[in-house]
């Protein structure tokens, strides 16, 4: 909805898309410039998420936005299973009423084959209106084929 559209009961909507076919919270799109269109979830973080099992994120950039991903959804198990196991939490907590707005992906590095940084920018309201960046860059090793988040540095 833009700023300035009012929405009555007259007012015909078309119906939310199925979750999978939703844009993808991370941002990431598609196809040439400026014809670009959000990836779905289901195409984009959702083949990581909700398949973890089978389909690990090729490479720490997709890693990353998968979790940025899996922060909007709460979807904690996720988190912690993409966590190196050193530096892992006990738990995820999750902050109510935190809505996530956007994810920016500033660089991304393959450092050598089993390490990479990818610093970011996260952008949330926090409840009661104020807005919030985390500015980061991250550090993640692969381990036995598959990418983990290690730890940050906050910018």
């Amino acid at each position: 909805m833009t700023g300035g559209e009012t929405v009555s009961p007259a007012t015909p909507r078309s119906p939310a898309p199925p979750d999978g076919l939703a844009a993808c919270p991370c941002g990431r799109s598609s196809g040439p410039s400026p014809q670009r269109r959000p990836l779905p979830y289901a195409g984009c973080c959702g083949r990581y998420i909700d398949h973890f099992d089978t389909t690990p994120a090729p490479d720490a950039e997709s890693l990353m936005r998968s979790r940025y991903t899996a922060f909007v959804r709460e979807q904690a198990a996720y988190l912690l299973a993409t966590w190196e196991v050193a530096h892992r939490p006990a738990q995820v907590a999750f902050d109510p009423g935190v809505r996530w707005l956007g994810l920016e992906v500033r660089a991304h590095r393959r450092l050598d084959g089993e390490r990479a940084e990818v610093e970011f920018v996260a952008r949330q309201r926090m409840p009661g209106g104020r807005a919030h960046r985390l500015h980061e860059l991250s550090r993640f090793v692969r381990q036995d084929g598959r990418w983990f988040y290690v730890d940050g540095d906050l910018r």
